[in-house]
């Protein structure tokens, strides 16, 4: 599985939602929190993207010398619609400096740099240390996880479906979706629709819903590095299902 070091830092680098919370700045709006970029730098440090006028700027810039607290909190959403669909959230607190003449003109770069982060997802609650977030590598899937996922939903639903065969006893009566993806009329009070709910470099987890719900993993035969040896990966998962 990810170490809780390498999820929060895939949460940061990801195009998840994110808001900066400070100390004082309550009354912003949260639209004028949120960064219009982020990334971690080499020292483990998180880079924002504000707009220069932006409340998070301003406190910035007037505490100056003075460490100024900031938490950035990030809530991960499923980009398919299944049930509890908050995946997770991550908050990465530390103390934010301005870092003038980085970024274009009318916009201004933030450094938070990291004193404690905490992850609270689906593989559970962890505290993260900065050192190991600055050590840690962001999974290599962030980048296709919502487009592959949205693919599978709508394309490839009957062969997620399929997965439950995997499952044995716990899985019930498989119910087949409908176009829409929704469980069709007439099924088994024990029947469940899967819906793919989250990817990364080890498998893929799927939540089945019904009378019930549960997530399951379905785990690579070894992790995958690339696009390519994903789709190779999910092709041995659905012949493995299809048998």
């Amino acid at each position: 599985m990810p170490s809780a070091a390498e999820r929060t830092r895939t949460l940061v680098q990801s195009t998840c939602s994110a808001v900066l919370l400070i100390p004082g700045v309550e009354a912003a709006r949260p639209e004028q929190l949120t960064p219009q970029a982020r990334v971690v730098g080499t020292d483990g440090e998180v880079f924002l993207l504000f707009p220069a006028d932006s409340p998070a700027v301003r406190a910035a810039t007037h505490a100056q010398h003075d460490e100024l607290a900031a938490v950035l909190e990030i809530t991960d959403v499923a980009p398919v619609s299944v049930p509890h669909r908050i995946r997770g959230r991550a908050w990465v607190s530390g103390w934010l400096t301005c870092t003038p003449g980085v970024a274009e003109p009318g916009a201004m770069m933030l450094r938070l740099e990291v004193g404690e982060a905490y992850v609270d997802d689906l593989w559970g609650a962890c505290e993260v240390e900065p050192e190991d977030f600055a050590r840690a590598a962001c999974d290599p899937l962030v980048a296709h996880e919502t487009e592959v996922l949205q693919h599978l939903h709508s394309v490839h639903s009957e062969q997620v479906q399929e997965l439950c065969g995997l499952l044995g006893e716990r899985g019930g009566a498989p119910v087949a979706p409908d176009e829409g993806g929704e469980k069709t009329e007439g099924a088994g009070t024990q029947g469940l629709r899967a819906v793919p709910l989250a990817l990364d470099r080890f498998g893929l987890r799927v939540r089945f819903v019904g009378e019930r719900h549960f997530d399951a993993r379905f785990d690579f035969p070894t992790p995958v590095r690339d696009a390519v040896e994903l789709r190779r990966a999910m092709h041995r998962l659905f012949e493995a299902a299809a048998h």
